[in-house]
């Protein structure tokens, strides 16, 4: 019903197609452009909720404006989309400068600190790499361990935003002293247990080298061929 309408959404040059509305499992994402008409939206969802015998929940409906600083201000300030388009009702939230919403496991927003993001994923890596540390596994078993906390845990949120420096420095220490029971020296280096195994390493997590490499697959995705 939303690809049918008369809603405009956005026109991304390299993309055939205006993007207009994405879906994953019950989160909807619909993207209006500011000639667009919110009421439009809002008509052709309660027709689906009427036709499906659904509730569309308002409660959980966010807005997060998109464009230059001045066209923001206008949509949290004018609580409108743009000038054809009604006021958008009281009880949805429209992210402002600063605040972030979650998406699908990420948050998004515009100029939000992308550090406290973060945040609780690196207590969750710290908690479960110290709870790891009481069994006293081997250097063998501590590189396992890494691969399937600090490396899994935050894959996801470094292929959707990124990792801040910042951060990939404090998960970097938390190996570091898990590898090395705290100390601040280890017995090997990291380049050296980064290594593979014929080259006399073991194989273990190179954070910056995994960033890297997502941050390589997502230009690739974006732009097809490099070269």
């Amino acid at each position: 019903m939303i690809r049918e309408s008369h809603i405009q959404g956005f026109n991304i040059a390299g993309m055939e197609n205006r993007l207009i509305v994405k879906l994953f499992a019950d989160d909807t994402t619909v993207y209006l452009s500011e000639w667009d008409r919110f009421e439009d939206l809002e008509e052709i969802l309660n027709d689906w909720c009427q036709a499906s015998k659904a509730k569309f929940n308002i409660a959980k409906t966010e807005i997060i404006p998109i464009g230059t600083p001045e066209y923001r201000k206008y949509v949290v300030d004018k609580h409108r989309i743009g000038p054809l388009s009604e006021e958008i009702p009281i009880a949805i939230t429209i992210t402002q400068d600063g605040d972030s919403t979650h998406l699908l496991g990420a948050k998004i927003g515009n100029n939000f600190d992308e550090q406290k993001a973060w945040n609780n994923v690196v207590t969750k890596v710290k908690t479960s790499l110290d709870r790891w540390a009481a069994s006293r596994p081997t250097l063998e078993g501590k590189r396992l361990i890494a691969q399937l906390t600090l490396a899994a845990q935050t894959q996801y949120l470094t292929q959707s935003q990124g990792m801040p420096l910042e951060v990939a420095k404090t998960l970097e220490k938390i190996l570091h002293s898990f590898m090395w029971k705290g100390s601040r020296s280890g017995a090997v280096s990291k380049e050296i247990l980064s290594m593979k195994h014929e080259a006399g390493g073991k194989k273990l997590l190179d954070l910056q080298t995994r960033n890297d490499a997502v941050a390589l697959r997502d230009l690739r995705g974006q732009h097809g061929h490099m070269w």
